[in-house]
């Protein structure tokens, strides 16, 4: 018996574990979204927020944890 489509929504549901982990957690990280470079336009009856540098370390942070779980394999 193939349990192929098993594994991957487990995995999804994990992946979804993760993300709301991730969601809830961070308002207790304190430079997130608050590092040079992040735009922040606020208005009367609005606010525009682009993350710009917060997105680029986040990228590099990641790319360099999966990159050292490729090279550990």
């Amino acid at each position: 018996m193939d349990f192929g489509i098993g594994k991957i929504l487990i995995a999804i549901g994990v992946i979804f574990i993760l993300f709301g982990t991730l969601i809830l957690l961070t308002p207790h990280i304190p430079f997130l979204g608050k590092l040079p470079g992040d735009i922040r336009f606020e208005g009367k009856r609005f606010h525009v927020f682009f993350p710009i540098m917060t997105c680029i370390v986040l990228s590099v942070l990641l790319s360099l944890i999966l990159n050292i779980i490729r090279w550990w394999r």
